[in-house]
């Protein structure tokens, strides 16, 4: 499926969110994750699918000082 990942085309075979992050090896507690500009909350990755057009930004949490 053909998806906008951080304003970047990118073809996924993840069905979730959850399994998007999987494919990036990333951390779900690292991230904000918004989908078609709506925040998806972290309960509600591992069930918030996925579909062709879609536009998701990841926004990683960077520590440090």
């Amino acid at each position: 499926m053909n998806i906008k990942l951080n304003g970047s085309d990118y073809i996924t075979s993840a069905v979730t969110i959850s399994e998007l992050l999987t494919e990036l090896n990333i951390q779900a507690d690292r991230v904000a994750v918004e989908k078609n500009l709506s925040i998806v909350k972290r309960t509600d990755i591992d069930k918030t699918t996925l579909e062709n057009g879609d536009t998701i930004e990841i926004v990683m949490f960077v520590g440090g000082g």
